[in-house]
């Protein structure tokens, strides 16, 4: 029998039946003009960034190129160079409106590594703080995400139309 409790989270079930490795998540919301809807929140020449649908905190953001590749090796240095440089702003953005501490970035690549979309490469940056390792995750097995999603887009999306 599991001591863990459950906080039920049904907006993530469509993601869960419809999960599909050949899916063009990325390419499609890269297309679409619903900036908001999508949580597109900056379009750069070579890639865009959108909040993450499924957050592991609040403000956990990814930087995906318009080019669909699966690892480093098939991306554009002229991508790489333009993804470096918005994980940095996104982060100057993070830090001085979330009041983070600290971040995780990376990617995973290919499906050994847990990708969940591995045909399409993408970059997290998540923002962390000491206190988001408090007692909810070890003892109660459960996130906290402190803010919804559009809340979090409406403060952040001003931030990012001023990156040049």
């Amino acid at each position: 029998m599991s001591h863990n409790k459950h906080l039920w989270a049904p907006w993530k079930m469509e993601y869960i039946k419809n999960k599909d490795s050949s899916q063009k998540l990325f390419s499609e919301k890269a297309n679409e003009s619903e900036d908001r809807e999508n949580l597109i929140l900056y379009r750069g020449e070579f890639c865009y960034i959108i909040m993450n649908y499924y957050p592991y905190n609040n403000g956990h953001l990814m930087v995906v190129p318009y080019d669909e590749v699966d690892s480093m090796e098939h991306l554009e240095n002229d991508s790489l160079n333009e993804i470096m440089y918005l994980v940095k702003k996104s982060m100057t953005i993070l830090k001085e409106n979330l009041k983070c501490e600290g971040f995780n970035f990376g990617a995973n690549i290919g499906e050994g590594s847990g990708a969940s979309i591995p045909k399409h490469l993408h970059f997290h940056v998540v923002p962390r703080w000491k206190s988001d390792t408090s007692f909810m995750p070890v003892v109660g097995s459960t996130k906290v995400v402190a803010q919804g999603l559009y809340d979090t887009y409406d403060q952040l999306k001003p931030f990012f139309e001023r990156i040049s």
